[in-house]
């Protein structure tokens, strides 16, 4: 089945189109710095934190 873009009845763009232009502006005002920080939650990876807390549900379920 193929997928259909989401277009905006105000704009028509999508929201591949956004993303991107949103992206685009972000890496023109921020640094490196600025990315592997936000690629860090708590001080902990991203993936990490969320394996972390999958863990954490399957517990609560158990109980």
């Amino acid at each position: 089945m193929a997928r259909r873009m989401e277009v905006s009845e105000k704009g028509g763009m999508s929201v591949k189109e956004a993303g991107r232009k949103g992206g685009q502006a972000t890496s023109k005002s921020h640094d490196r710095k600025f990315y592997e920080e936000i690629g860090h939650k708590g001080g902990v990876k991203g993936g990490q934190r969320v394996r972390e807390l999958i863990q954490k549900g399957k517990e609560a379920e158990r109980k």
